[in-house]
């Protein structure tokens, strides 16, 4: 950024506000990776319906953009057509704001699976290959050129998070963090307990009947899986997200920026894009029989903890945040400044780790620990007085038929 001389006042203006604009970017990135690892289960599965967080996350956009919208237009004397598309060309320059909003709406939706296979921090640290997609991108659609410096300091910071990530995949997934696992805040109705027991049932008759039934190519279908598990689906999965948000911030910016579009109101312009993002997520809703289901028996909440609305919350903010630096800096600006998350991120992980492991156990789980172990028919408990070991076998029916014949 290219500051006057004469003007500095303007200039500390404008750094303060880049500087504020990205540790909101980085505060809600850390946010968003811890709280979609702490909303899942204990067995790293999500109760609550994925995209129901990005379609709230989405309706909040939607909401805000559309309360800041006319703000702006009652403040400019503006006519409030500008916000639909009264003509067949307006309406051509609307829909291309479809083409990010799919883009991101696919990205939301892959950033959950990707957690149920990864850890948060590799989950990050794999992420950085959008640092490299990105600048390509970069270069190709926007025609932006970048120097050899930025080009060597872009390879360096790669190769330097691979190094991190070469791992065995056990060593990679050793540490969990579930001790912050929260109940779902709402009790489901009698019909969605019925509904669900239903669904269960039809899930393991259907696994059932294609258990027995082996078609000629169940076969080659169970040896491309283990392929899949040997590659690891996280890591597959992570670098299609890579790809897929490259090209929506890319092409956001882009659209954001060309031609008459540079001085439109960022609110107006997100209005068009989180209307879309609101229909991609609410379609899926209805075409999914499942998911369709889920909804009209259980509600859009069920299954919901306070991580999993924190984190609607948190997308909702995090989406504003990328909005602002793509309309006022650039994608190299939000991918260099989305490295600090890669430091931050495992940094709290592991603090979290180090509280979870050092503090004092609670009673329950005490408890737990002095339970009777059964192994092989033989009963072995502890005495809580003098610390002996005091072991109870089980009577034989051979004890049993002596005793009855006293």
């Amino acid at each position: 950024m290219v500051c006057c001389p004469r003007c500095p006042r303007l200039c500390s203006r404008s750094s303060a506000y880049t500087l504020l604009l990205g540790l909101c970017f980085v505060t809600l990135g850390t946010s968003r990776i811890l709280l979609l690892k702490f909303s899942a289960n204990a067995d790293s599965q999500y109760d609550f319906l994925p995209v129901s967080v990005n379609l709230l996350a989405e309706a909040l956009k939607l909401l805000f953009c559309l309360v800041m919208s006319v703000r702006v237009i009652i403040r400019e004397g503006r006519s409030f057509r500008s916000l639909g598309s009264t003509s067949s060309s307006s309406l051509l320059n609307s829909l291309k704001w479809s083409v990010p909003a799919f883009l991101y709406f696919v990205d939301n939706i892959i950033i959950f699976y990707v957690m149920t296979y990864l850890q948060p921090a590799m989950a990050v640290l794999f992420s950085n290959v959008v640092i490299l997609t990105t600048a390509v991108l970069f270069r190709i659609v926007l025609k932006r050129r970048l120097s050899w410096v930025q080009w060597a300091a872009l390879v360096i910071l790669f190769l330097a998070i691979v190094s991190l990530t070469t791992g065995s995949g056990s060593e990679q997934n050793s540490i969990v963090v579930s001790s912050l696992h929260s109940n779902p805040l709402f009790t489901p109705s009698n019909s969605c307990l019925l509904y669900t027991q239903l669904l269960d049932q039809m899930k393991n008759s259907s696994a059932s009947a294609l258990w027995t039934s082996s078609l000629p190519g169940q076969a080659w279908k169970d040896r491309m899986l283990e392929k899949l598990r040997y590659l690891g689906v996280g890591h597959i999965l992570i670098l299609l997200q890579c790809f897929v948000s490259s090209m929506a911030n890319i092409y956001n910016e882009k659209i954001l920026k060309e031609g008459e579009q540079l001085t439109e109101s960022i609110f107006i312009q997100n209005s068009k894009l989180y209307a879309f993002g609101v229909v991609f997520n609410g379609f899926t809703l209805g075409v999914g029989s499942e998911a369709r289901g889920r909804t009209l028996h259980c509600g859009l909440l069920y299954g919901h903890n306070i991580f999993s609305l924190g984190l609607v919350l948190v997308t909702a903010a995090l989406g504003l945040s990328v909005a602002f630096i793509l309309k006022f800096r650039d994608n190299m600006f939000h991918v260099l400044t989305g490295q600090i998350t890669t430091v931050l991120a495992p940094m709290v992980l592991l603090a979290i780790f180090i509280y979870n492991a050092s503090r004092p156990r609670d009673l329950e789980y005490s408890l737990q620990q002095k339970k009777l172990r059964v192994i092989n028919g033989e009963v072995s408990e502890r005495s809580r007085g003098d610390g002996e070991e005091l072991e109870l076998l089980t009577r034989t029916e051979t004890d049993s038929e002596s005793e009855e014949s006293l």
